[in-house]
């Protein structure tokens, strides 16, 4: 056992950690939330991991993302988070895919062998086509819901999104799902009510979206933390978080 895994081992067991390095997780989505998670899986001693983001480092993004950097504004996100992750576990093979899930790519991206997927994304149509893609494969996934305007992480909490209550997004998928004829999916939310935020400034919303979130450093990084621990109790079969 690599020594960087100690730690973990003395938790999780020898079983366990045989197990994440010959695990495959994709990351969609590597914001707040999904940069935080893709290290966490590789701190944790993940051996694959799949990178997908096609948006670049922007100055906006030093306030949250783990991959943004003076150094790395205007890089791609799926490259710079890749060479994050090499950097603190050079044991992970990592795959950056510098683009956007869409329905219409959605069998290069699925192509890939997985064992688990984690949905970070914030177009609702590319993660409802993500979400019952995965489901209709028989392809373990968890979704992360709104983090925006949000001040308190004690609020999250990972279930069915049967059981989650408002959220927005939350609501709105859940409906798309139900119209779907799916009524369960495993989702990480908050009961929290939105912060309004003041006006950005200037900044343009991204594709998709009609307004700009605010956001902090504490927010959607324990959320991305909740998320990877969620998948690797699931993978190595201890018990989740309740």
């Amino acid at each position: 056992m690599d020594e960087a895994f100690l730690r973990t081992e003395m938790l999780l067991g020898p079983a366990a950690m045989d197990k994440l390095t010959r695990s495959h997780v994709a990351v969609l989505g590597l914001g707040g939330v999904g940069s935080w998670c893709a290290e966490a899986l590789a701190r944790s001693g993940v051996g694959t991991l799949t990178l997908a983001d096609c948006d670049e480092v922007g100055r906006s993004n030093l306030n949250r993302q783990l991959e943004a950097t003076v150094a790395t504004i205007g890089q791609p996100k799926a490259q710079a988070m890749a060479e994050r992750v090499t950097l603190v576990a050079p044991h992970c093979k990592v795959i950056p895919l510098p683009y956007r899930y869409t329905p219409e790519d959605r069998e290069v991206f699925f192509a890939g062998n997985y064992d688990y997927i984690v949905d970070a994304i914030d177009l609702v149509s590319c993660k409802l086509d993500l979400i019952q893609t995965a489901l209709s494969r028989g392809l373990p996934i968890v979704s992360a819901l709104g983090t925006g305007n949000k001040l308190d992480p004690t609020r999250f909490q990972i279930t069915d999104i049967s059981k989650t209550q408002g959220c927005p997004l939350a609501r709105v998928i859940r409906k798309e799902l139900r119209g779907r004829g799916i009524l369960h999916h495993r989702v990480l939310w908050s009961d929290e009510e939105p912060v309004k935020p003041a006006p950005s400034g200037g900044e343009a919303p991204p594709p998709g979206r009609r307004s700009i979130p605010g956001s902090v450093a504490w927010v959607p990084s324990c959320a991305g933390l909740m998320l990877a621990g969620d998948v690797v109790l699931s993978l190595t079969e201890k018990e989740r978080l309740p």
